[in-house]
């Protein structure tokens, strides 16, 4: 019996999803995903717009591929500091640690994704996915003040909105061939954040 099962279709040599969708989110982020068209795409990649096509289904596919790449890399930080024993400020520290991370490594995609207007279906789903990331910080910032770990003269809300600025501030300067590393940064960050949260100088998140 023979097995009529396609094979799966391979592109041109040196082109692949991964390295085609870095190339794509430098076309998004230079002329805004609106006004970026196929043709922008497939010219600088050097490839026909059929080519494209056969390793992306539509331009809205490509959008919520490069966007996956930062908002999946924070829920999963969510998920894993969640899933941690301990009290809600180390679960803060180890959140603003490895946002920082993704910040500095994913820099591209984070831009892009905080550069939406809410003009598709796929932006309007990564929007709301980036409020509930929000949402799930302000409530673990919440459990801290109650735990007594958070000064209580500051609204959780705005510890989370505050927290997140500083960290999607780094995409506008940050450069991965620069003289610091994610992880210092990422202590630096923690040290400064810390230092406006904590309730008094001998109780803070080191």
């Amino acid at each position: 019996m023979n097995d009529t099962t396609p094979a799966p279709r391979r592109g041109r040599p040196g082109h692949d999803q991964n390295s085609m969708l870095a190339v794509i989110v430098e076309v998004f982020t230079d002329h805004g995903y609106d006004a970026s068209s196929l043709e922008m795409i497939a010219k600088r990649l050097g490839l026909s717009k059929s080519a494209v096509y056969h390793h992306f289904s539509s331009k809205g596919e490509m959008l919520e591929l490069a966007l996956e790449r930062a908002l999946g890399e924070l829920e999963r930080v969510f998920d894993e500091a969640e899933a941690r024993e301990g009290d809600a400020v180390s679960r803060i520290r180890f959140i603003v640690r490895e946002a920082v991370i993704v910040a500095c490594e994913r820099r591209e995609y984070l831009t892009l994704l905080l550069r939406l207007h809410g003009n598709s279906d796929v932006e309007r789903r990564s929007m709301e996915r980036r409020r509930a990331l929000t949402s799930r910080l302000r409530e673990t910032f919440a459990r801290a003040r109650d735990e007594g770990s958070l000064r209580d003269d500051l609204d959780p809300g705005l510890a989370a909105r505050f927290t997140f600025g500083l960290v999607n501030s780094l995409v506008e300067w940050y450069r991965p061939d620069g003289p610091v590393t994610p992880e210092a940064l990422a202590d630096s960050v923690l040290s400064y954040v810390r230092s406006g949260l904590r309730v008094n100088e001998s109780r803070d998140f080191r």
